[in-house]
Parts: structure tokens; C-alpha cells; sequence
């Protein structure tokens, strides 16, 4: 099999230049992925660049939350609370496979926030956003309920509210499948070159990794590079803006899990931060983020010994069981490009959004800085929005009720599609099936074929990876890489050895 994925495009429209497309989007992050499965679905013809693998920079590096940021309220952002509650339950709806609700415990620290201030931005994220499906806001007792029983005695009062978890590099996956199957070209591994106006459209230019170049015409380009954005304004579409990002480094560390239970766990430090301890891949657990400005290249980033040396004793504040530097199994780190609004402290720093559009020449080019992976579907369609003036004949807004794909099942109801699942395959592990089912959702059956045995799935690697998955990823997601396999479609590098990895790279270099 060939180790070149399919560009999955299926581009029907017609158009009176030949080659002359829609939208050329600029960076496959949630961003980008997002706009383009939006822009797609709306009946306009669209290109997905990216220089990288889908998700490759900040879109996979997350906290792994769908939530409307609780510690926001402080600084007034009502706002944007508001709009991404109500984002947390559309896209519960949409990808109930990959975005699940969580329970989280919010030890109370009288030494920082008062507890009345506490429970008045717990009762405001209650109902800022019409809550629909997740449960409200309870006091605890850290003496007697038995989330308490992990955390030291000093600490006698809780709280307990809802958010989502969400597998954030999977999100973008499917952002960009969806926009494929709805005709887009996808293009990964393939950086923007050089894009200028001309003959009232853009001429843009790619390179792939091999060095093959490629000309495009477009009539709008979005610019949705993320951490880059600035650099495509400035070097690549040789324009200016006067809107900026703002680089925060977030860094986050993975532990053995040490408490039981499948709720989380946010601790208020001395700082006025906040710290998410989040069970993780089953046995472990993710705790982040560090608020870090950062200068220095994008691609560089990586979490600092001071980082992971404060993220410890933010939870060693709290727990009876220290946790120490051996204890970090693995440790990420990402850049955050966040809409540059003057303030100082970096977690002061707006997490909101803001649209550049330049149009010289009536030729538009839409910049897309700030934002969150919460309100990557709300951006996408105001973005949209944006460019109606451009794309009068552009269908109608339609992703608040679509699903992603996976998402397919009934009532979003994935504990009933759960059960059916382990019923088609009782030849399966339990953990091979939730492995799936959280991953492909209703698209399972894609991947597993006409398999009826384990040794149907190909070539065991270790854990819950077989060569049927593999293939499948490489086939449909634009998976090329052991990394790209291990690391972002799935998170299986936590559960091999060293040893079983390199054999699975080895496997994927000699062609698969």
C-alpha cells in the first residue's frame, strides 16, 4: 500500500476562469479545518493548505477541553462565556464520540478566592448559556464525599460543576473530513509559498514536502495560519494589518493517575491561576497549563524545567500524594496565538477572536487571530459571515446541527451506541472497542472491513494498535507518519514501549 493518501477531493462547481476556486484556506489547525468544512458544506469550492500534518502546532497541544472558561468571568469576558457554553453543547451533540461531559472538583483555598466569589462565578456558568444536558453546580464536603478523599484534610470545602473533555487533535481530523467528503482539497505537508493579486483574483503558490510546486487561483483567501498568521500577512501575501497575535506558551505534564474516580480536578495556585488535573488515556493523568509569554520560533516551543517544576507544586499544594519529577511521564508544550489586546499578564489576555479583512483591489484576504478550540464553529461562521458581500450565492449557515463525522448516532446518545458496538464485535477486546468507538465512533465498521477475528486486523503492534487501523488512517485521515499515527490520530505512544514503537516505525518506513 502506498504510503500517499488520497486528496479525498470531489470539487463538482464550475466556474468561468478554469482552476479558479472559492477559498483558499491558510493553516490546518481547528481554525482553518473549521472554515473549511463550513465553507464546503455552503456549496463554495475550497483548498485546505497546511505545511505541516492537520493539528500539527497549538490544535493538538491543548488542555483537551470543551469548556466556556470559568476563571474568564473574572475578567468580565461575559461574553465570550457565554457564547462557548453554548458552544460546549452543540458540539457535544455534533461529536459525542470524541467530546464527552466531565465532572470537575474545585477544592476551595479560603488563603485566595473567597468562597462567595467562587460560588458566584460557579452560579453564573450555570446558566450564562441555557445548560441543557450537563449537571449544575454542587457543594461539596472534602471530609465526606469521596472526591475529597485524595485531597489533603487542611482542605475541607469543594465545589463540583461540568465541562466536556475533547480530543482536540481528532476534532480538527474530522473538520477536515468532513470538508473533503463535501468536495474541498486537502492538502497537508504543503506550505503557502507566495500568494499575490492579480487578474481580480490571488494566484497562490504551494511547495509540498517533496519539493513539487503547485499554481492555484483563488477568489478569497483565509488566512487561519494560527501562530503564523503574521507571517503569512507580511511575507507571503505581501499585505500588512494592523491587528496582532500575542504567543503565550502553554505547557502541560502526564502522570500515572493518582486518585480514583473518572472526574477531574482544578486547583486555584498562589498565583491566581488556575491548574486542570484531568484523568488521561485511561491510567494517567494531564495536568496544564503554564501562561508563559513566548518570543521565540513557534516549532521551537517546549515546556521548561520551571514549568514542570510549577505545575507540581500547584498539585502537591493540594494532594496527599506528591507527586515528583520522575513521576512526569511525558510533557508537550504549545503556542497559543492569541489576539494581541494590550494587556500585560498573559492569562489577562483575551481568548476571543477578531477578523482582519483586507480587500484591496476586491480581491478580499480574511486574517483570522485569536480564538479557541470551544468556538472554532461559531468563528468559522461569522468568518463566513464575513464574505457573504463576496459569496452572495453561498448556502446558508448549517453546522449548528450537523454532526462530524463518527458523530452519527442516535439522540448523541454514545453509551447505547457503546453497547451496540461491543454486540457487533464480541470477538473484540473491551478495550480494543472503546478504543474504536471513542475514536471512529460510527464509523467503526470503516475500519474493522469484513475483519471477524482479531487476526483479521492485521499485524498486532502492541497495545490496542493493529495494522487495520493504520491503514485506515492512512488512507482516509492523511496519516504518513509514526507520529502522525501515534501521537495525533490516536494517543497509542503512551502505551507502547519504546521498543514496540520503533517496530511500528519500522513497519510504516518499509511501506506498510
Amino acid at each position: 500500500m502506498s504510503l500517499s493518501t488520497s486528496d479525498h477531493s470531489k470539487t463538482n462547481h464550475s466556474f468561468s476562469e478554469p482552476n479558479l476556486v472559492d477559498l483558499f484556506v491558510i493553516g490546518g489547525g481547528i481554525n482553518g479545518a473549521g472554515i473549511a468544512r463550513d465553507a464546503a458544506g455552503r456549496g463554495l469550492s475550497v483548498v485546505l493548505c497546511e505545511k505541516d500534518d492537520l493539528a500539527q502546532g497549538t490544535s493538538s497541544r491543548s488542555g483537551k477541553l470543551v469548556h466556556g472558561g470559568l476563571r474568564y468571568l473574572e475578567y468580565y469576558e461575559f461574553r465570550l462565556v457565554r457564547e462557548a457554553l453554548i458552544e460546549r453543547e452543540v458540539l457535544l451533540n455534533a461529536a459525542p464520540h470524541i467530546i464527552w461531559p466531565m465532572r470537575f472538583v474545585l477544592p476551595h483555598s479560603p488563603t485566595d478566592r473567597p468562597a462567595w466569589l467562587v460560588r458566584l462565578g460557579l452560579f453564573l456558568y450555570d446558566h450564562l448559556g441555557g445548560r441543557k444536558k450537563l449537571p449544575g453546580t454542587r457543594t461539596l464536603d472534602l471530609r465526606r464525599d469521596p472526591q475529597g478523599a485524595p485531597i489533603m484534610d487542611q482542605y475541607k470545602r469543594g465545589f463540583e460543576y461540568s465541562d466536556c473533555w475533547v480530543d482536540d487533535a481528532r476534532l480538527v481530523v474530522l473538520n477536515a473530513l468532513d470538508a473533503a467528503e463535501k468536495g474541498a482539497l486537502v492538502l497537508t505537508r504543503t506550505a503557502c509559498t507566495s500568494a499575490r493579486r492579480e487578474n481580480g483574483a490571488w494566484t497562490v503558490e504551494t511547495t509540498d514536502q517533496n519539493g513539487e510546486t503547485r499554481a492555484f487561483r483563488a477568489r478569497c483567501i483565509v488566512n487561519a495560519a494560527g501562530p503564523w498568521v503574521t507571517d503569512i500577512v507580511t511575507r507571503v501575501a505581501g499585505s500588512n494589518s494592523a491587528r496582532n497575535v500575542r504567543l503565550v506558551k502553554g505547557s502541560h505534564i502526564i502522570v500515572p493517575k493518582f486518585w480514583a474516580g473518572d472526574h477531574a480536578y482544578l486547583v486555584q495556585n498562589h498565583d491566581k491561576r488556575v491548574i486542570f488535573i484531568n484523568p488521561y488515556e485511561g491510567d494517567k493523568a494531564l495536568i496544564g497549563t503554564t501562561d508563559v509569554a513566548y518570543e521565540g520560533r513557534a516549532e521551537e516551543v517546549q515546556a521548561t524545567e520551571a514549568e514542570i517544576d510549577y505545575l507540581i507544586a500547584a498539585v502537591n499544594r493540594y494532594f496527599k500524594e506528591k507527586l515528583r519529577r520522575s513521576d512526569v511521564v511525558h510533557h508537550f508544550s504549545g503556542v497559543r496565538p492569541l489576539f494581541d489586546d494590550g494587556k500585560g499578564n498573559p492569562s489577562a489576555v483575551t481568548r476571543d477572536y477578531v477578523f482582519d479583512l483586507d480587500e484591496t483591489g476586491g480581491v478580499p484576504l480574511l486574517n483570522v487571530f485569536g480564538g479557541k478550540i470551544t468556538t472554532f464553529r461559531e468563528l468559522a461562521e461569522r468568518g463566513l459571515h464575513r464574505l457573504k458581500a463576496v459569496f452572495p450565492q453561498m448556502g446558508p449557515d448549517w453546522t449548528a446541527t450537523a454532526k462530524l463525522p463518527g458523530g452519527e448516532m442516535p439522540n448523541a446518545d454514545y453509551e447505547s451506541f457503546a453497547n451496540d458496538l461491543r454486540m457487533a464485535y464480541p470477538w473484540m477486546p473491551r478495550s480494543l472497542i472503546r478504543h474504536y468507538g471513542r475514536h471512529y465512533g460510527a464509523r467503526t465498521g470503516d475500519l474493522v472491513g469484513g475483519a471477524t477475528t482479531l487476526e483479521g486486523l492485521g499485524q498486532h503492534f502492541g497495545g490496542d494498535l493493529y495494522e487495520a487501523e493504520a491503514r485506515y488512517l492512512i488512507a482516509r485521515e492523511w496519516a504518513r507518519t509514526a507520529e502522525d499515527i501515534l501521537t495525533r490520530r490516536t494517543k497509542h505512544n503512551l502505551h507502547l514501549t519504546p521498543e514496540q514503537q520503533a517496530a511500528f516505525t519500522t513497519w510504516l518506513a518499509e511501506g506498510a
